[in-house]
């Protein structure tokens, strides 16, 4: 094949434009047989991309386990993970990232990012009926990372909301290292009956091929390129790379998605997300093993005279492609045409493997399917990777180094009002979180987000958690806290952690140092996988993150976000975070430490950045998590809150304020009182237990052989007491609390 008339064929300059390497281009040309005109080469240079073909990270995430006793579907397989959840349903979930188009217009492109992975959710034929997020952010003394801040936020709620899911859990971080380069994750939960789910794949020869959903236009294009290279101060010019969503388009084929599923004409479908028509027709005709002639000029687009190239590779947002039964065109046109939604017949299933893409009659492009894809011909490397310097100093740290704070209320009254720690309640009060009605935690706190299942005794539990922090300071021991915090507040909701979906956010792969951090990451969430037995059902990898700003490149923190699902077998399991009465009994369950490594505490009080990972031992972590089930379903405990960001203190508090209740504790002096109160040594949990029942509650200790130590009772009038020391009063710190954040975004 010829390049297009009047078309000069691309030179391997114009290849490392697109971000394909020389050798990658020779390999084109070997697989060609020919070299490629200006549209292959577009097509390559997209599938080949990180976004879509992972060529830096696959050998490494194949070492992730993925097999488990609930799990319907191994990562990678389809558009979403799907876990078995009882009752004949089964639970598809994803995280994904949209950080790059976040950075560069945070409104579209955090909207965008919701809309993306509740298409992956609905195409498998789920419902969705749970939204997550984790947002990462720099300085909020900089007027950008406000204006970040406030565009992200308000992208989700509008998209989400519209939309009609309930935003149920999320997190948000802020910290310098984002400063340019925010991160932008959202997670999707949705619910399907066993069997009744569809697959990314296309095979029948002859069977029609569909475009679904919105009119395709110049909005996303190298989208999947863009979000494979560096921010620099010149990706303003990359606009065009950002997709502009629309929620009620969205809505519209969400409906008629799942009804065109109940006709049972669909062979196979798949979302257009990354590279677009490239990448649906390329997946999914590798999966078939077959092939698909494409007419590009059938495709319903939003400006005239677009080019070939442009119409393949648009990431214009609320689209599918579907292959169908063919005979059956008629009952699929009814459906879309019900709804008022484009469905176009743009091309059909070939026998031969291959990809031929015809515009107004003319050959534009002919690729084999199987050399594009992550599985089959798409590149795979192994990057270089070496310790960096600073592991070896971060642990040179010595507690004893750090002077002990001549005021612990004033410390107490810093981290209550810090924007990590501090509600965020600004944040989620602009999504909504009942529509549907759904959501078992709106008034009800727990650590991990509840959503009821309609006409059974179950409930989903879903959470998304990661301390970057803990990971830049020691990235294998610190991804398995991420894993073992997010299976914690599972459990202490009265769930059993099932499975995780991950997003794994790092700098360049092609810096050793920032490629050991991936590394060592992926060990560490292998290792608290296995032991907690909750398998990798998929997720993404998005590396590039960092900013080139006047010749420095600094990398953000590596930040695998842990997105986890379990289920809480019986309702009545369901246990709240917040003390419940005047008298109860309150415990510390877990062992104190004489750690305040990476807390921010010292982070951000003492101003120390360098010191290890907080202290963590995962054999006894799931120990105590054995344990905290023992209490929740023996009805020993009132309430369950994990220690976590901020220490035991945060912890107490967290649990006091919901009913404006108190505490009166007393620390162990056998420790450092500021690490006694402030420190993150992880497997711990405190609980609350009724005075009748006591001396269960300590017998069920003894046997479970678990540390455990009393730490005082809660009060009525909202006291807060340490050690004889007032602390305020829960309604006054709540105030502060979850006022905080705001008042530092728009004053």
């Amino acid at each position: 094949m010829s390049a297009t008339a009047n078309e000069a064929l691309p030179t391997v300059e114009t290849a490392k434009k697109l971000g394909v390497l020389p050798e990658e281009f020779d390999k084109i040309k070997e697989i060609l047989g020919r070299d490629p005109n200006f549209t292959e080469l577009s097509i390559f240079s997209v599938m080949w991309s990180e976004h879509c073909s992972y060529k830096n990270s696959i050998r490494w995430l194949k070492t992730l386990p993925r097999e488990g006793k609930h799990m319907l579907v191994e990562a990678g397989e389809e558009n979403a993970g799907l876990v078995d959840i009882g009752d004949g349903l089964a639970c598809a979930f994803k995280i994904e990232s949209h950080n790059h188009p976040s950075a560069l217009e945070p409104y579209q492109g955090a909207a965008t990012g919701v809309g993306g992975i509740n298409r992956d959710i609905f195409t498998m034929g789920a419902r969705p009926i749970a939204q997550l997020n984790s947002l990462r952010f720099g300085n909020l003394d900089l007027d950008r990372t406000k204006w970040l801040i406030k565009g992200v936020v308000k992208g989700i709620g509008d998209y989400g909301n519209a939309f009609g899911i309930p935003t149920v859990g999320g997190e948000v971080f802020f910290d310098d290292c984002y400063n340019t380069n925010p991160l932008v994750n959202a997670m999707s939960a949705g619910i399907v009956k066993v069997g009744e789910t569809i697959s990314a794949i296309s095979y029948g020869e002859g069977n029609p091929v569909y475009i679904v959903g919105s009119s395709t236009g110049k909005d996303g294009i190298h989208g999947a390129t863009f979000a494979s290279e560096d921010i620099t101060e010149s990706s303003g010019d990359n606009l065009p790379a950002v997709q502009v969503g629309d929620p009620f388009q969205e809505k519209l084929l969400l409906e008629a998605t799942l009804e065109l599923i109940t006709t049972g004409a669909v062979v196979g479908m798949q979302d257009m997300g990354a590279a677009g028509i490239t990448c649906s027709t390329s997946e999914m005709s590798a999966k078939g093993e077959h092939g698909m002639i494409i007419n590009l000029d059938k495709v319903p687009t939003r400006q005239d005279n677009m080019k070939p190239f442009e119409i393949l590779l648009s990431e214009s947002q609320e689209r599918m492609l579907v292959v169908v039964e063919k005979g059956r065109e008629a009952e699929v046109e009814a459906v879309f045409d019900k709804w008022d939604l484009n469905c176009a017949q743009i091309g059909e299933v070939t026998k031969e493997q291959r990809l031929k893409y015809y515009m107004h009659g003319e050959l534009v492009a002919d690729v084999p399917a199987w050399d594009l894809v992550l599985g089959g011909g798409a590149p795979v490397y192994e990057r270089e990777y070496s310790e960096p310097a600073y592991y070896a100093e971060h642990q040179k740290f010595n507690i004893d180094d750090i002077e002990q704070p001549s005021n612990y209320v004033e410390v107490a009254d810093f981290l209550t009002q810090h924007q990590n720690i501090a509600s965020k309640r600004w944040v989620y009060e602009q999504y909504d979180s009942m529509v549907g009605t759904v959501n078992k935690s709106t008034n009800l706190p727990t650590d991990a987000a509840l959503v009821n299942l309609k006409d059974t005794n179950q409930a989903l539990a879903l959470t998304i958690d990661c301390n970057a922090r803990y990971i830049h300071a020691d990235p294998e021991k610190g991804t398995s806290i991420a894993v073992s915090e997010a299976a914690r507040n599972i459990t202490c909701s009265g769930g059993e952690p099932s499975a995780i979906t991950n997003c794994l956010n790092f700098g360049n792969p092609y810096n050793p140092e920032v490629y050991w951090q991936f590394v060592g990451a992926i060990k560490g969430m292998g290792a608290a996988c296995r032991k907690f037995d909750t398998p990798v059902t998929g997720g993404n990898v998005s590396f590039y993150n960092q900013s080139t700003i006047k010749g420095e490149t600094i990398p953000v923190f590596p930040t695998p976000t842990i997105g986890m699902m379990g289920i809480v077998t019986d309702k009545k399991f369901v246990t709240s975070l917040d003390f419940k009465e005047e008298g109860d009994l309150i415990y510390l369950v877990g062992e104190a430490q004489n750690d305040i490594a990476s807390s921010e505490y010292l982070y951000s009080w003492h101003k120390v950045k360098q010191s290890p990972a907080p202290y963590f031992d995962l054999d006894k972590e799931f120990t105590l998590q054995k344990q905290i089930k023992t209490l929740i379903q023996g009805g020993l405990v009132a309430s369950a809150h994990d220690c976590s960001d901020g220490g035991l203190y945060i912890t107490l508090l967290e649990a006091a304020m919901p009913n404006g209740l108190g505490f009166d504790i007393n620390t162990d002096p056998a420790y450092r009182k500021d690490a006694y109160l402030f420190g993150e040594a992880q497997s711990r949990v405190v609980v609350s237990v009724k005075p009748a029942k006591q001396n269960a509650f300590d017998a069920a200790m003894i046997d479970g052989g678990i540390k455990f130590s009393r730490l005082g009772t809660v009060t009525a009038d909202g006291s807060l007491t340490i050690d004889g020391e007032s602390f305020s009063n829960s309604k006054e710190k709540k105030a502060v609390f979850d006022s905080a954040l705001a008042e530092r975004i728009v004053g």
